[in-house]
């Protein structure tokens, strides 16, 4: 694992957490902000994903 898919995963989580506590206390903006700190997690961890399989190859 690289630092980036280790980071990415970390911040999926967080804005996961963050969407789901959002939900539960109807705060609209919590999870709005929770849900694009989710996919920017994601998206962090594929560029990472694709660094491993180059590196592999």
């Amino acid at each position: 694992m690289n630092k980036d898919q280790i980071k990415g995963r970390i911040e999926e989580t967080k804005g996961k957490v963050k969407e789901v506590a959002g939900k539960i206390l109807d705060d609209k903006e919590m999870e709005i902000k929770g849900n694009v700190q989710k996919n920017i997690g994601k998206a962090q961890a594929s560029i990472g994903d694709v660094k491993e399989d180059i590196k592999e190859v």
